[in-house]
């Protein structure tokens, strides 16, 4: 079948929900360091700033922010102190060794898809690939060990620098495409949750001007709830307000989504 589109996807709060292993080891940290600890409410807020994607950075401004507000003789920590106790909430044990050892919230993560998707798009003619700020040994986990794809294409943290900066995103897809990227190529779309996710494709077309880029914006897991239907409306208020072309209620929405958007 001729390939008609590229999808790239963020991994957190778009393939696995995250709010009870990253989310919840961003709020553990911060507690630990300052003694407040952020509601979702509060992350969410501050990942609608654009420039939050790395949660380690994220558990640093926090404090900092908890120090400026209280007016405190607060401690500020060192960020080689905040990955260290970020990693042994997330990971409880060594991200570099075997995952049957971690005891982290990390086992808490739900998937939000499985391996039928991609096989699905893939006989739709649609290639796909992630880009995402999690760790690799993270990213790999939920990819390979938990849905099973067999060495997907991977950008993760340390291999690119970190959204909204664009270079991933366009090196993973000139990689997939085996061509130079310009008005010639397949559409090119990316899935994220977060407005730092929706100012890469921004940054993207900017690079490339040329290129067709999609972006698809969904709100987090957690604002699904129905009892959060008001704060899940204005967040993806927030998404299309950044330059979102269209809002996801699932990501199982590709499966419909209309393909003269490729």
């Amino acid at each position: 079948m001729k390939n008609i589109g590229l999808i790239l996807f963020d991994i957190d709060g778009v393939i696995r929900s995250v709010e009870n292993s990253y989310r919840l080891s961003l709020k553990k940290t911060v507690y630990k360091f300052s003694g407040w600890e952020p509601s979702f409410v509060d992350i969410d807020n501050a990942k609608n700033e654009g420039i939050w994607n790395n949660d380690w950075d994220l558990s640093l401004e926090l404090i900092k922010r908890y120090k400026k507000k209280e007016n405190s003789n607060l401690k500020i920590p060192q960020k080689n102190e905040i990955v260290k106790c970020f990693e042994k909430f997330y990971f409880g044990g060594d991200p570099n060794k075997d995952s049957n050892h971690w005891s982290g919230f990390i086992k808490n993560e739900e998937l939000l898809v499985d391996k039928k998707f991609f096989e699905f798009l893939e006989s739709n003619g649609i290639i796909w690939g992630f880009v995402s700020g999690a760790e690799s040994a993270s990213a790999k986990f939920v990819l390979e060990k938990r849905l099973g794809l067999k060495s997907p294409p991977l950008i993760s943290m340390g291999d690119a620098p970190d959204k909204p900066n664009p270079e991933g995103f366009i090196n993973l897809s000139k990689q997939l495409l085996s061509d130079k990227l310009g008005a010639s190529n397949i559409p090119i779309a990316y899935v994220g949750d977060t407005i730092a996710d929706i100012n890469t494709v921004l940054n993207a077309r900017k690079e490339v001007p040329s290129q067709k880029f999609i972006s698809f914006g969904i709100a987090p897991p957690h604002l699904h709830l129905k009892s959060l239907l008001k704060e899940r409306n204005a967040y993806e208020k927030n998404l299309i307000n950044a330059g979102a072309d269209l809002i996801l209620n699932s990501i199982n929405d590709l499966k419909n989504i209309n393909l003269d958007l490729f």
